[in-house]
Parts: structure tokens; sequence; C-alpha cells
């Protein structure tokens, strides 16, 4: 399947695992890669920008295909020395980025004066119009259904990929809600040039976090998940579990963040993908974990998401198409 982000990220299909904070890791990232699709290491996964560069190399020792490294912006009170993990991403010669969270400029122009790709994650139309301003070669439209953060605005993809499509000119990949072939075939009808996948990705074999949580991900229900933070404006979707049903009724309450900072903390959400203790911490999960039914490797998953998707549009469309005659088959 060939569209405008296929060719402009030389990747053999239109299948992207964005960074995932304690997941996008090297093993992952690179059967992602090997299967055709596009994986992204998650920088701020990695404690410092030296451990950064050993997970490109290692990355590069399990795969001769492309991938990205994701570098997530957000204002912080100590904040990550972001410029020393992009330069560990230049040096490394990684050749896409996954920005996301804040304003790229500041990184855009180092990025791009060596040649690397931008691809920028944003949850509104007019987010995506900017950062098209700003010179990204490719957005990433994140749906209201996504994992993570949805942003405030809460429209679903349905709504947000084709107006997306009416108002931006540069490619973009459909985020949020997409596991399956009529997913991708959904996304391409609205607009997209592709699908991004966290949660279906988490759920695989090469996903490097506890068996319990994957499976967790495959029993769950498109209805078990919790929206936390909404009082604060920075609302996240995460797995509903005994952690964040407390967040959300503490902050219904009239909690403040330093009250409930203790319960969110990331050191509790990295120990439920280690130990397997689903009610340890906050974790991010989306509504898509209602279409998961199984643990495929990678290869697996995105051969059987091109198959699907080529069936649908070369069977069942293709025979919607043409006289009455035709579609009855006389």
């Amino acid at each position: 399947m060939r569209t405008r982000f296929t060719e402009l990220f030389g990747v053999e299909h239109p299948v992207v695992q964005g960074g995932m904070q304690w997941v996008g890791r090297a093993p992952l990232v690179a059967a992602v890669a090997n299967a055709g699709g596009l994986g992204f290491i998650t920088a701020l996964t990695q404690p410092t920008p030296d451990d950064l560069r050993k997970e490109i190399r290692r990355c590069r020792e399990l795969t001769d295909k492309p991938f990205g490294v994701n570098l997530t912006i957000l204002p912080a009170i100590t904040p990550p020395p972001y410029a020393e993990y992009r330069q560990a991403i230049i040096d490394e010669g990684v050749p896409f980025v996954e920005t996301a969270g804040s304003n790229p400029t500041e990184h855009l122009t180092h990025f791009h004066a060596h040649g690397i790709k931008v691809i920028h994650k944003c949850t509104s139309v007019r987010h995506g119009v900017k950062a098209q301003s700003l010179g990204v070669d490719a957005l990433s439209i994140d749906g209201f259904e996504c994992a993570g953060h949805p942003g405030e605005d809460d429209v679903p993809g349905l709504i947000l990929l084709p107006a997306a499509a009416d108002a931006i000119e540069i490619p973009f990949i459909a985020s949020g809600g997409f596991a399956d072939g009529r997913g991708l075939v959904a996304a391409l009808a609205l607009g997209a040039e592709g699908i991004n996948m966290g949660t279906r990705f988490m759920a695989t074999v090469e996903s490097g976090i506890h068996q319990n949580v994957k499976e967790r991900l495959v029993e769950a229900g498109e209805r078990d998940t919790q929206l936390i933070f909404r009082q604060l404006r920075n609302t996240a979707r995460v797995a509903d579990n005994a952690v964040s049903r407390e967040v959300v009724a503490r902050l219904n309450e009239g909690a403040k963040f330093e009250d409930i900072k203790d319960l969110v903390a990331g050191v509790r959400g990295v120990k439920v993908y280690e130990t397997g203790d689903v009610d340890h911490g906050i974790w991010s999960a989306g509504m898509v974990q209602g279409l998961i039914k199984d643990i495929p490797t990678c290869e697996e998953l995105i051969t059987r998401i091109v198959a699907e998707a080529e069936e649908i549009i070369t069977g069942r469309l293709a025979s919607t198409v043409g006289t009455p005659a035709a579609v009855a088959g006389n």
C-alpha cells in the first residue's frame, strides 16, 4: 500500500508505532521496522541522553530498516535536558523524529539542518495548521479516542480527520482508535495517509511490558478507560483501575494536584509495566483496547492489518461501486 507517507518516509506499510513512555524501546521498534512499519524509540524513557544513544545503537543491531525517535516536550519545573537528547538523536544519524507536546520550533531548526524529517503530533486542526506553517514534514492527528493526552476539545477521529484533510496540505497520519485493517481503510478514506497505533502495539509479543498488562488489554472493553486531570485542563486517558478511579473521584471532590501527585507519579506507572500489577499506578490505554483480541508478533499484526485493508478495498468496497446489475452480480 503506497501513500504519500510511505513515499516520504521510505517504509513499506502506512503503519506507525508512535512514541510511548516506558514502552518505546529497541526490541519493539525494531520489530515494527522489520515488519515494514515505522517505529519510534521514546527518548525520555531513557534516563540520560547517553542512554538514548545506546538504545539507538541497540535498535540498529536488531534492524537495518529505518526507524525514528520520539521527543516529547512538556513544561516542567525541572525539564529534562531536551537539547542534549536532541543532540544525541542528531549525532546518531536518526532519520526521523516524532515531536509532541509543546511547539517544536526550537528543535525543528536543528533537526532540519541535519536532514532529519519531523512528524509533529497534534490533537486539533488549528495546531496542525500551525505546525505545518512552522515547516514540519508530516503530522500525526490524534482523536479523542487516543491514549495519553487527547487535548481539551474532545473531537473524535470521525470528525477530526476529515476536518484536518480540508485544512492541511502536508501528509498526516491518523492516531487514536486504530487496531486493524478496518481502521486503516477508514483513516485513508477520511484523508489520512496512514495510521499511528500505540495501545495496539503494547499488546504484541515484542512489547517489553509485563504479560499481565498485555492480557488486561485483551480483556478490557472500550469503556475501560478513565479521563484524569480534566479539572486541571491537562486531560489524560489512562486505564481504568483502582488508582485512576481514585484520582478522578478526588479531583471531582475539589482536590488539587498536590493532593494526588503521589498517586500519579511516573515511578508507580512504570512499576505496572515491570511487575504486572495493573492496579499499582496510572498507565496509558486507549479506547481501542476494546478491539484488541490477541497478542501477536509485530509482523503478524502489521501483515494482518494490511491484508485486511486490501481485502476491504478490493473486495467489499469495490463491489459496492458500479451499476445495480454489477453490484447484484448479474
